[in-house]
């Protein structure tokens, strides 16, 4: 008898299920928003990267309504043969002058958009380092480049100077590789650290702004604005699926650059392009990020108001109770308590369920130690950031014997 070489999938499963790290999907209903429906309840939605409240905005679906109506549903081929739309172009106009940068390249989505980047920028003769909580897609893109890819502690520039120091002058060339925000903690990269070692080192630099674009900044323009580093020699990437409402990515920087990357980058040149609805959508977010500060600024008001009832809240909850619940240090709308074990973090997304709010329990190996990852949004009201501490105060109070 043939023996099944698929066989190895359940007891792979098995594993999964026993780790308490088993994962499956659940449908949101409806529109986007603070408050969704999830298997026909409505729940405070603190689940979404949607941190300027755009993608339900009847702003981005009308103008993706409209470029539909122009120009159909797909662009139908790679940009470089028949996918190129004039939206296209528009929106990379727009982000550039988000950005402040000469020139900016939009992909089919941010995976793509860094896969693509980084995989173009450096190969076999090259040096990659690599903040270690950096997301997926710069640890798969800095794999395909076939570079020499070394790992640094998470934001620590003193060993990433020592990793310089001893394998720099080895590779042809360099590549510093960072996101801006950090997606599953929510603190921020030491940028003009890093960006004082790249020029140091004759080494280029590469920022995710994935989580920053939109919400950090005088104007939004992300961490590069917020430090003060507008104008410098970084390469910027990011998605358009987050603070944006659409979907996407793209890259920013010097008009060489993207015109490189628009020739090298197989993530751009191998795939279709961006639909025009949600090219449209995209363009309608960075107009209103552009003109509408009041949304950014009511989103942090968000932030601080939770964190000031969170930090005292986990210490009187670990203080009081038999888990320990510790808010994380955050500079961004992502905050995440963190607790001991799968099963507990699970067990407190479940009791949160419950109380009608949609907090997501993250657990290894997404991350190195489980917690409640939780998204302000600017269309959270005050009573929804009170609902939520509320919930999560009776939840601790249930005692868990896992």
């Amino acid at each position: 008898m043939t023996a099944n070489p698929y066989a190895w999938l359940e007891s792979a499963l098995t594993t999964i299920h026993r780790a308490d790290w088993y994962r499956s999907v659940q449908a949101i209903e409806g529109r986007s928003g603070a408050v969704v429906q999830i298997a026909g309840q409505p729940v405070l939605n603190f689940g979404s990267n949607d941190y300027l409240g755009l993608a339900g905005d009847d702003r981005l679906i009308q103008a993706a309504l409209a470029a539909t109506q122009a120009y159909g549903t797909g662009s139908t081929g790679s940009r470089l043969v028949s996918g190129q739309r004039a939206l296209h172009e528009q929106l990379e106009q727009a982000i550039a002058s988000l950005k402040q940068t000469e020139a900016a390249l939009v992909f089919s989505s941010g995976y793509l958009a860094n896969l693509g980047t980084v995989s173009a920028l450096v190969g076999k003769r090259d040096l990659i380092l690599s903040d270690q909580y950096n997301h997926s897609s710069l640890k798969q893109g800095a794999v395909l480049s076939g570079a020499t890819v070394l790992n640094y502690a998470h934001c620590d520039v003193v060993q990433l100077q020592q990793l310089l120091e001893q394998h720099r002058e080895r590779h042809r060339r360099c590549l510093l590789l960072t996101d801006s925000v950090f997606s599953m903690d929510g603190d921020l990269c030491p940028l003009p650290e890093l960006l004082a070692l790249a020029e140091t080192f004759d080494a280029m630099l590469l920022v995710d702004e994935a989580h920053a674009t939109g919400v950090l900044g005088t104007t939004g323009a992300g961490c590069v604005e917020h430090f003060g580093c507008t104008g410098r020699a970084i390469v910027q990437v990011g998605t358009l699926s987050k603070a944006l409402g659409s979907l996407g990515g793209y890259v920013a920087g010097s008009a060489t650059l993207i015109d490189y990357l628009r020739n090298r980058a197989a993530g751009f040149i191998y795939t279709t392009g961006l639909s025009p609805a949600d090219t449209a959508a995209a363009l309608a977010a960075v107009t209103i990020v552009q003109q509408d500060p009041d949304r950014r600024a009511q989103l942090w008001q968000n932030v601080t108001q939770l964190k000031q009832a969170l930090q005292p809240l986990s210490q009187q909850l670990t203080a009081t109770t038999d888990t320990a619940i510790t808010l994380l240090p955050s500079e961004s709308p992502i905050l995440c308590l963190q607790v001991g074990s799968p099963a507990i973090v699970l067990h407190l997304g479940t009791l949160l369920r419950q109380a009608g709010i949609f907090a997501p329990a993250i657990r290894p190996p997404t991350v190195p130690t489980s917690r409640l990852r939780l998204t302000l949004m600017a269309t959270h009201e005050c009573k929804h950031l009170q609902q939520f501490t509320t919930a999560l105060s009776q939840a601790m109070q249930v005692r868990w014997d896992g």
